[in-house]
């Protein structure tokens, strides 16, 4: 019984097996048929791409080829259009060379035929001069002597009136035109504002504010001073306190803190040190705003901040009554006007013009005149070298090496000198005028003088029998000159000579 079943497992494991075997061919037939389906099929797919790459291929070819037969169409038609234009242009030339040529061969016989008649007019010019010379018995450099003797004095009258004559064209001409510019420039500039002063006069309500600012046995006086940096004058009137100090600045700083401490009423050491502070905070920020308005309004951007800040200081700043600040911002604009015209450099021209007077802002901390003080700030805050011989020169201390210096200092003598710019006392007006006219006065022949606009013109009348035309010329100039070397005075003075010839005759 036992063997039997072996011999069944075997028989059954040897058919499993078989049929396992089976299986497996079967199943290997079918994938190498699936795999052999899908290679034919890739085959199939790769031979269709590359028809369809071939048949792009081909039409983008053919259609390159037709633009490029296309173009190469329109640029055999461009070469023969030139070559047609270059064929017409050569024969025009040619045409032309051939009327040149056949002109020149004309020049050339006329030029031949004008040097036979000069050569005949020459001879013909001889023989008649020494016609002249046997009929007159001179030779022909005694007869040019003698009409040159002749002519001589003719024409000395002549050459003197039309010297006088061109001059007074020439002088009336600049004058115009200089007159003109300048007007131009004042108007274009059309400043409102006059002139403002720091003042240092602080009102007091009543004589207890007095007591109260000097305090006990002067302690609140002396601690204000000590603290503001300045003299306090109490005595010098009944309603108002005099702060007295050499720096601007600090004097404006002095003048709002007591005006504050006589408002708030409470005087002693410790407020006093306090309300100090604040004016000095607060003028501190008006002097950079001041100088940030004035580089704004002159248009001159890019400047150091030390710079701006002294450009600040020049609004506490004053010269003959005239604010430094506006008129630092007015010669800036003038110049400006000045150089826009004349086409000079007007970015030189307006830094020139509104730096010029920066040294008074430190003028009375540091040794030497404002006009090198404020170059040697320029160049120690990197302004350009044109600049900085502007503001050195606008007085003459150095010479002038550009046409813009020149210009900043004709903005700053119309900024000073015109109408209502700064302030002139009565006595020195009348000295002024008094000496202008005694200098006008001196000149021999003068009848009399006038001085007329303030002193910025004199006219002087002359004896007719007395001085000629040429004279009159001279004592104009002689008078400008002794006014230049003599006196002091703004702008220019124009000198007029007057010479007046009058013909009397009475009918009986």
């Amino acid at each position: 019984m036992r063997p039997d079943i072996m011999t069944v497992v075997l028989i059954t494991m040897l058919i499993g097996l078989i049929i396992i075997l089976a299986v497996n061919r079967y199943q290997k037939k079918l994938l190498d048929r699936k795999h052999q389906l899908a290679q034919e099929a890739l085959d199939a797919d790769y031979s269709q791409k590359i028809r369809d790459l071939e048949l792009g291929a081909k039409e983008e070819l053919h259609t390159k080829r037709e633009v490029m037969d296309k173009e190469l169409f329109e640029r055999r038609k461009r070469v023969s259009d030139e070559e047609r234009r270059m064929e017409q242009r050569r024969t025009k030339i040619d045409r032309h060379s051939s009327d040149l040529n056949k002109r020149e061969k004309e020049l050339n016989k006329y030029k031949s035929d004008v040097e036979q008649k000069d050569q005949e007019i020459d001879n013909k010019l001889q023989e008649q001069a020494q016609e002249l010379q046997r009929i007159a018995g001179l030779t022909k450099s005694e007869a040019k002597d003698e009409l040159m003797r002749a002519t001589e004095k003719e024409s000395r009258d002549d050459m003197a009136r039309m010297i006088r004559s061109i001059e007074k064209e020439a002088k009336s001409e600049s004058e115009n035109r200089a007159r003109k510019l300048l007007v131009l420039a004042m108007q274009r500039v059309s400043s409102d504002q006059v002139s403002e002063h720091s003042t240092t006069t602080v009102p007091i309500p009543s004589d207890d504010i007095k007591g109260r600012i000097i305090g006990r046995n002067g302690r609140n006086i002396r601690s204000f001073e000590q603290v503001a940096g300045v003299d306090v004058v109490v005595d010098g009137a009944p309603d108002s306190v005099m702060v007295a100090s050499f720096d601007p600045v600090r004097r404006e700083v002095a003048r709002r803190a007591l005006s504050k401490l006589i408002l708030d009423g409470r005087i002693h050491p410790a407020q006093i040190e306090k309300v100090v502070g604040e004016s000095r905070e607060a003028v501190e920020a008006i002097i950079k705003e001041e100088g940030e308005n004035a580089a704004y309004d002159a248009g001159v951007p890019g400047l150091d901040v030390q710079i701006v800040r002294l450009l600040g200081k020049l609004k506490f700043r004053t010269s003959y009554g005239q604010d430094q600040h506006s008129h630092a911002v007015e010669t800036a604009l003038i110049a400006g006007v000045i150089a826009a015209e004349v086409g000079a450099d007007v970015g030189i021209s307006k830094a020139g013009g509104l730096l010029h007077d920066i040294g008074k802002a430190i003028d009375h901390e540091v040794e030497g005149t404002h006009a090198a003080i404020g170059a040697e700030i320029c160049r120690r805050y990197g302004i350009s070298p044109e600049i900085c011989n502007a503001v050195a020169a606008h007085h003459h201390e150095v010479e002038q090496e550009s046409v813009e210096a020149t210009i900043v200092e004709v903005a700053d003598a119309i900024s000073g000198s015109r109408p209502g710019a700064r302030r002139e006392n009565f006595e020195q007006y009348v000295k002024r005028i008094r000496s202008l006219e005694e200098i006008a006065s001196s000149a021999e022949g003068v009848k009399e003088a006038f001085a007329l606009q303030a002193g910025r013109e004199v006219r002087i009348i002359v004896s007719p029998d007395k001085v000629d035309d040429l004279e009159a010329i001279k004592i104009a100039k002689e008078v400008a000159n002794k006014a230049e070397n003599d006196l002091q005075y703004p702008g220019q003075i124009k000198v007029t000579v007057i010479r007046e010839t009058r013909a009397v005759h009475y009918a009986k």
